[in-house]
């Protein structure tokens, strides 16, 4: 899943006269510069906000991956974006042999390992559980919504969590995992939309959990503003 610098050598633009693409090809061989050198081990396109691509940073954070951020304007997206995924979202991980990785749960995937288990707690999250958090949290983006009826349907989540780590210190088990890294993003940003109500509900167990991802210094690091 992926969230909806100003480079113009490269990508795909629009003008009066049409389209004009450049080649990905083209892309990394700027990437890569002139004389066929890495300039940089990987490219990450991200947008520091994007809780999408809050999990890829923290992943590679963690995996020890050295990798240069490229932060974008969701408004003003850069013809390099396109050019290596139509899609036009972040995040986006360039590897530094050409491959293209354009979702981020693949990105996470790429850089550690992921069990089953870690893999079906972040579909329940970016599926039911991003559903009602969008309706919930964006209300008047949408038509006929109940951002409470959609609260209390995002909370059968959050206690689900809360469950598993009054056993566990973290989704998933012992250590800070993949599970932990796709969700919190998720859980931070239901917070967000009324802390006090949040902080309020019984669900003390992940309230720790999420204060401390917030306060951990990788959290920290990775929300660090970078040059577009």
């Amino acid at each position: 899943m992926a969230c909806n610098s100003n480079g113009t050598t490269s990508g795909f633009f629009i003008s009066a006269c049409g389209a004009f693409f450049v080649s990905r090809q083209e892309v990394w061989q700027e990437l890569r510069g002139v004389d066929g050198q890495n300039r940089l081990m990987h490219t990450l396109f991200s947008f520091r906000r994007c809780p999408y691509a809050m999990r890829a940073r923290l992943a590679l954070r963690l995996a020890n991956i050295e990798v240069q951020i490229q932060e974008i304007e969701l408004r003003n997206r850069p013809p390099e974006l396109y050019a290596v995924s139509t899609k036009g979202t972040v995040p986006v991980l360039v590897l530094d042999d050409g491959t293209v990785i354009d979702e981020s749960l693949e990105i996470v995937k790429w850089a550690m390992d992921v069990d089953e288990h870690d893999i079906g707690l972040v579909t329940e999250c970016d599926g039911e559980f991003k559903n009602d958090l969008d309706r919930y949290k964006y209300s008047t983006r949408y038509e006929d919504t109940d951002p409470v009826k959609s609260r209390s349907s995002g909370s059968k989540f959050l206690f689900k969590l809360n469950d598993i780590l009054t056993k566990c210190a973290c989704l998933s088990g012992d250590r800070f995992g993949a599970a932990d890294i796709c969700i919190a993003p998720f859980v931070r940003q239901f917070r967000i939309a009324d802390m006090q109500w949040f902080d309020e509900q019984p669900w003390s167990a992940l309230n720790e959990w999420l204060q401390t991802y917030l306060e951990s210094d990788d959290f920290k690091a990775i929300m660090v503003k970078e040059q577009s």
